[in-house]
């Protein structure tokens, strides 16, 4: 019932935008979260991932809701390990260029316009952006010595495989959590049937933890000899288009999506895809313990959607 009349209220705000009044919704220590702010969320995540706009507002109003939620709580967090919210201005620009990249863009001025449209402003998504990437510095700080990566491994497969023509997937996925094996099947029907209605995009959007859920799950092209073996496999018998079976993660249940596929004719760098599969599965597995910091954070503030 909450949900439902917090969903009934931002429906009104947005049906009255030009008399619009800022009111709190949610108070999270002490960091005010107002109908105003989750307005912006929605512009935000709509100019990351334009197929938002296929879903009915109510929904993308829950999930700017939730996305809004999320990032103060990061924000709370960041401010108690971090003196302010700064990025040098390298890797500042850095991110932003990758998003503008993938939204096809070619400069950040090009962006700029483009922000405009959504009445958006680069500040926005410098502020946006920072707050997420102190949080994984923070993540890495907290988890990097968990990681366990077999670089042997890793090196003998890129070695093994390291042939003139190879492939590259570019690939999108989702990452949902479950509180047992027996609930693993009924939620990945529940995602696939969600996929069937409204697209893997939106649905990423809906369901997956992860941080590419703000660009449908989007994580790019892979080379075939950066991924471990089990993703290799799940991914190497798919169509354009298809998706994997549920594949099983420490912490999470994983499914892909197979966008598009190309063939590399030239003699892979060893030494670049190494790098690369190790990025990819760090990252991978620190996904997996922002997940895990990020329910423990909220659990301690004591905070209820």
């Amino acid at each position: 019932m909450k949900n439902y009349l917090l969903i009934f209220f931002l429906c009104l705000t947005f049906s009255n935008a030009k008399s619009i009044e800022s009111k709190i919704i949610h108070n999270i220590q002490n960091e005010i979260i107002t109908n105003i702010d989750i307005k912006n969320e929605f512009k935000y995540l709509v100019a990351l991932n334009n197929s938002l706009k296929e879903l009915d507002k109510n929904k993308i109003l829950s999930i700017s809701n939730e996305s809004i939620v999320r990032e103060k709580i990061k924000k709370i967090e960041v401010l108690k390990n971090f003196k302010e919210l700064k990025l040098n201005n390298e890797y500042s620009n850095l991110l932003l260029k990758n998003i503008y990249l993938r939204l096809n863009l070619k400069t950040i001025n090009e962006f700029e316009t483009y922000l405009k449209t959504y009445d958006l402003t680069i500040k926005i998504v410098k502020d946006k952006i920072t707050i997420d990437a102190l949080w994984n510095e923070l993540i890495i700080k907290k988890y990097g010595s968990k990681i366990n990566i077999n670089e042997d491994q890793i090196k003998e497969e890129i070695l093994k495989n390291s042939k003139i023509r190879s492939k590259e997937f570019r690939l999108s996925e989702i990452i949902f959590d479950v509180t047992n094996k027996e609930e693993i099947e009924n939620k990945y029907k529940k995602v696939v049937e969600s996929i069937n209605m409204i697209g893997f995009e939106n649905s990423a959007a809906t369901y997956s933890f992860s941080e590419s859920a703000k660009v449908g799950g989007d994580i790019g092209w892979i080379n075939e000899n950066s991924l471990n073996t089990e993703i290799w496999k799940n991914v190497d018998t798919l169509e354009i288009g298809e998706i994997t079976k549920p594949i099983i993660l420490s912490n999470g249940i994983l499914i892909l999506k197979l966008t598009n596929i190309q063939n590399s004719e030239k003699a892979i760098n060893v030494e670049n895809e190494f790098k690369k599969a190790i990025n990819y599965e760090r990252n991978r597995q620190l996904n997996q313990y922002s997940k895990i910091y990020f329910n423990k954070v909220k659990k301690n503030l004591n905070f209820n959607e």
